[in-house]
């Protein structure tokens, strides 16, 4: 322990300086409000689209069959 203690007697000005530095940047960092945003303000990116309609699973079924359709077309012509 006396050694640590006579380590910090021997530090610089500007190993001080750097410490007050780094530590008023901690407590300007905690002071800066950390409210989340409430989501309607903030999601500005969201006006103009829609929600998925229950008809969302035939568009799927559909790209599924169009890509099974091709890899069996490819499948198929290379034999």
């Amino acid at each position: 322990m006396a050694l640590f203690i006579q380590q910090n007697d021997n530090r610089s000005k500007l190993q001080e300086r750097l410490e007050t530095e780094l530590r008023e940047k901690a407590k300007a960092r905690a002071d800066v409000d950390t409210t989340l945003p409430d989501g309607v303000d903030d999601s500005s990116y969201l006006k103009g689209t829609k929600k998925t309609t229950t008809l969302a699973w035939v568009w799927i079924a559909i790209i599924l069959l169009a890509v099974f359709g091709l890899l069996f077309f490819f499948i198929t012509s290379n034999s």
